[in-house]
This record gives structure tokens, sequence and C-alpha cells, in this order.
């Protein structure tokens, strides 16, 4: 499968591809030595307010179909890089999509969502 998804901090091997960061923000103390990603791309990542409801950061917590549905709609200011990457794709380049390694719940993470949207905008 040419779109794969982990965690930034999962052991990798030559078969990941081009390894993308799709955090807002970047790990806290990591050196640069020690990155796992060829490229970030914070504005792949949710926005602020975006997470703050739905992890519920002074309210209640957002459902997580209401999650989905404004992550695709913050996305769509995305399409070029998404395109990019969907091309990349359909040259037979493995793409492999890096969140925090706190996000252990892949049906939930951005990073899942935004697999969908590459596949979706890839050429038939």
């Amino acid at each position: 499968m040419p779109i794969k998804t982990q965690r930034w901090c999962a052991p990798m091997g030559p078969e990941a591809g081009l390894r993308v960061l799709v955090c807002r923000y970047r790990p806290r103390g990591l050196p640069k030595a020690q990155e796992t990603w060829d490229v970030w791309h914070r504005e792949l990542a949710p926005s602020p307010e975006l997470f703050d409801a739905f992890y519920g950061k002074g309210r209640t917590p957002i459902t997580l179909d209401a999650y989905r549905e404004r992550y695709v709609q913050e996305m769509r200011a995305q399409q070029a890089l998404i395109a990019s990457l969907a091309a990349r794709v359909d040259r037979g380049e493995t793409v492999t999509l890096l969140c925090s390694r706190d996000c252990i719940l892949e049906q939930v993470c951005h990073r899942s969502l935004l697999a969908g949207l590459i596949e979706a905008a890839r050429r038939p």
C-alpha cells in the first residue's frame, strides 16, 4: 500500500518511502539528528481550535463525526499539497504520514483521514 500511517517514534525501514510529519507542533526535546521524517507539513494537522474542540479544552468535546467533518473542511485549503502527495503515490512512491507518539488510536487520528483525502485525490 503506497500510503501508510504510523506514529513518528515507531521504527521504520526503507519501505516507509517519503516520511511526512503531519503534527501541528514539532516533538519537544527531539534533536534534529533524531528526526524520523523527511518533511514536516504542519498545515496538514488539525488547527489548534479544532484540536482543542475535539479534546474538550475549556468546553464539552465535539463528536468524532463533527471532528472529521471539520478536519475535511480545513483541508480544502490544502488541496495543492494533498494533490502533490497524491501525485507522488501515483508515480509509485510510498508516502508515510507520521503523527504524535501520543496518538495511538489510528481510527481517530487525522493521519487516517488525511490518507483518505490523498487517496481520493489520486488519478484513476
